[in-house]
């Protein structure tokens, strides 16, 4: 067990209220610009997490296109991603998330149904949409996902017509016609893009058991007659966004040389070009469809992310190999863009800057800032600033996190501090220093935040990715508690009062560290995996092999998950879970709660109603958070 505090802990008085958080995080995404006029996903917490487009017109007003109960939100992969696409002059297509069928919505229309009424609820998803004018007509590109009756799921990539401008009646709803299925026999599929002469379409696509930060295959179809060829990746090379830059060469982003780097390849086979070879990632992981890492500007230039952790953004020219970087207020950038001749549009952030849609013109450097996902920010002495650290993990492993001290200006810290060592989810992802409110929440009530890259993580290379291999609930908890046990031995931490938090994979890492340390005081668990079989049983097609790259073969699942060995947990918990989670089912997290409650370990459990896989509204998001603190409270007394 730790060991004991000197003092009870009082917590300092902060303006960051529970609704303050809860409102914040509008979940920006996938902007969209042609000239002045700029697009975007934005979802609602005060609506139910309702996502609806929002357009920016010429003359800078601003309106939402997709009123309640419109919600634009795809199901593919259950993660989602793009949702929507423009049509120039004409309007948009998105996918509804309470049908998922194609709609065609036209300035002072109502939207129309593209898509025919899938044989089961839902069982049709439409992700990953593109618009390609055609000498035939205008039609829509996208990823199509079938939910078949005996439960089983397939992909492919589809073309959807849309009706004439003359004609504003949509496609009538089952017309065979409508659909036409241009590529199949992959388990998945993503990223299609046209030629610009309209003849043939790249894409990429992977099968099971492989995650497509594991291997993928760049494909190109003809459209005129289907014939199919694979130009780069295997089994053990991520290749990723393909962009034409002519009708017979594509850019793409491979991780042959163990990072995610650019690279110019022919279609008929000629050896790929590096644009610029580099240890730094310039893409990140494929958990949604449609994001943009790099686009080609109208002189020939690349706009790209790249770097290690954090993603900046920069100008790369690819006859040159020369690199600039941007001159931006943002530190970071999310790997969605768009662009149009010399104007790029993206999602950018710093540790004091919230996310934003930003609009770039590229030629005059001018910026703008045109929706952020927290309208309303404190007094900027209530923000905590991020420090990259490196942290020496097991046989000499270096470790990446970002350390939050607390900071309010009105206390100052008396001596080592409580802290929260956070988790990400995943386990394939990375943690950004994008500004949260909810690290500030903690960290202005004088609760520290350590949020770990552990082994696993994005954001360095494909070694650092493989960290993970076989390894889950091993090297996901050595390098959480090295951080631990480093934040008490650099004084920084009262080691008494170190907690963990994580959801989702995150949720797994943090029960599993409760299992194998006495290091935390508490620890808070968010849709977390605690049982293998079940959740290889129950969870949705995308991860439904993940485990055999995560663990290995089910003989060694009863030595990895916590719930096996939730009688080694000696501190308290708190649970929390949505009902509706497709991804994680509840009964992961009640399983592991009465094993708990069975052996008089203090363990809270919550459920939400009507909650998938992360908190959407705001009632949930601010009793959640509530939660959370009170826990906190009461186990660094």
């Amino acid at each position: 067990m730790p060991p004991e505090s000197q003092a009870p802990f009082a917590p300092w008085q902060s303006p960051i209220s529970t609704t303050d958080v809860a409102r914040s995080g509008l979940g920006l995404g996938f902007p969209t610009v042609l000239g002045e006029e700029v697009w975007w996903e934005e979802s609602r917490p005060a609506e139910g997490g309702r996502r609806t487009v929002v357009h920016r017109a010429a003359d800078g007003t601003r309106r939402e296109l997709l009123a309640a109960p419109w919600d634009a939100r795809t199901r593919v992969h259950e993660y989602g991603g793009r949702s929507y696409a423009v049509v120039p002059g004409r309007g948009i297509v998105f996918t509804h998330h309470a049908d998922q069928r194609l709609y065609f919505l036209e300035e002072g229309a109502e939207p129309r149904a593209l898509t025919p009424e899938p044989e089961l609820p839902t069982g049709l998803r439409y992700a990953d949409l593109l618009v390609h004018e055609f000498p035939h007509g205008t039609e829509v590109w996208c990823v199509q996902e079938r939910h078949h009756p005996d439960a089983k799921v397939s992909r492919s990539i589809v073309s959807v017509a849309l009706p004439p401008a003359a004609q504003p009646d949509a496609v009538p709803d089952g017309r065979p016609s409508a659909i036409v299925e241009r590529a199949s026999g992959s388990d998945f599929y993503a990223s299609p893009t046209i030629s610009p002469d309209g003849e043939h379409v790249a894409y990429i696509c992977w099968n099971h058991p492989r995650m497509p930060w594991v291997g993928t295959e760049l494909r190109i179809t003809s459209v005129a007659d289907g014939r199919s060829w694979t130009i780069k990746g295997g089994v053990t090379e991520s290749v990723l966004a393909p962009r034409w830059r002519d009708d017979r060469n594509l850019y793409l982003i491979s991780d042959w040389s163990g990072w995610w780097n650019l690279y110019q390849i022919g279609i008929f086979g000629t050896s790929p070009l590096a644009l610029f070879p580099a240890e730094e990632e310039f893409a990140g992981p494929l958990w949604q469809l449609g994001g943009l890492p790099y686009l080609v500007l109208e002189d020939g230039r690349l706009a790209v992310v790249h770097g290690r952790g954090d993603l900046r953004l920069g100008v790369l020219d690819p006859h040159t190999g020369v690199l600039t970087d941007v001159d931006v207020p943002y530190q970071g950038w999310m790997p969605a863009f768009s662009a149009d001749g010399t104007v790029l549009a993206g999602i950018a952030y710093g540790p004091d800057t919230p996310r934003s849609v930003v609009r770039i013109d590229m030629v005059t450097g001018r910026v703008e800032g045109l929706r952020r996902d927290i309208p309303e920010l404190p007094d900027v002495a209530y923000l905590p600033r991020p420090r990259a650290v490196e942290i020496e993990g097991g046989l000499g492993r270096r470790v990446h996190g970002h350390l939050y001290p607390p900071a309010n200006p009105g206390h100052t810290a008396d001596g080592p501090s409580p802290y929260v060592v956070f988790v990400h989810g995943g386990p394939t992802a990375h943690a950004t220093t994008a500004l949260s409110l909810d690290k500030a929440f903690f960290t202005s009530r004088g609760i520290g935040v350590l949020d770990v890259n552990y082994g696993g993580s994005t954001g360095y290379g494909r070694a650092y990715r493989e960290r993970l291999r076989g390894q889950w609930g091993i090297a996901d908890v050595e390098d959480t508690v090295a951080a631990a046990r480093w934040l008490a031995s650099e004084g920084l931490a009262d080691p008494a009062r170190i907690a963990i938090r994580g959801e989702s994979a995150g949720g797994w890492t943090v029960m599993a560290a409760c299992c194998a340390s006495g290091v935390f005081a508490g620890g808070v668990s968010v849709a977390g995996v605690s049982a293998l079989g079940p959740f290889v049983d129950a969870t949705h097609d995308f991860e439904s092999r993940y485990v055999e790259w995560l663990v290995g073969p089910e003989s060694l699942y009863g030595s990895r998950e916590p719930l096996s060995r939730a009688d080694e947990v000696a501190c308290p918990m708190l649970l929390m879970q949505g009902l509706a989670d497709p991804v994680v089912p509840p009964s992961q997290s009640q399983a592991f709660a009465d094993r708990l409650t069975a052996r008089d370990i203090p363990c809270t459990y919550l459920t939400f109603e009507g909650e998938a896989h992360g908190f959407r509204r705001l009632e949930t998001r601010t009793a959640a958070l509530a939660a959370e603190l009170s826990f906190y409270l009461q186990i660094f007394q």
